[in-house]
């Protein structure tokens, strides 16, 4: 079975753009392709991205995993567990590292609860 060749037929709607006007048409559409993978990212995580931020933050590996279960456990990892301890701590006014060892050991959560359950500053 031979495709017939409709190039021109389907190309009609773009044959009078300039060099330009495709780019920029390219890249609109470039734009619709990827904003819902955007979207996602912006608006979802996961245990193992969160691990990655806690790692990058200077927790260990095990330090990190605690963190994260504990923020699954109370319902705020959708917050990111990063943003948990960075926020945690400005608002007892402790070093970030403290703070996280803090939640390592159980501490904490209750006030970590209590600056995100009214939302996000």
């Amino acid at each position: 079975m031979k495709r017939e060749d409709d190039f021109k037929e389907r190309r009609k709607h773009l044959a009078n753009l300039s060099e330009e006007e495709l780019e920029n048409r390219f890249w609109e559409l470039a734009e619709k392709i990827v904003d819902p993978l955007v979207d996602l990212a912006e608006k979802n995580t996961t245990p193992s991205i969160e691990r990655s931020v806690l790692l990058r933050m200077g927790f260990s590996s095990l330090e990190a995993s605690a963190i994260v279960d504990g923020a699954i456990d109370r319902g705020l990892i959708g917050k990111g567990a990063g943003h948990i301890v960075y926020r945690l701590a400005g608002e007892k006014n402790m070093e970030i590292r403290e703070t996280g060892l803090k939640l390592v050991e159980g501490d904490l959560w209750d006030e970590a609860i209590d600056i995100f359950e009214g939302g996000e500053k």
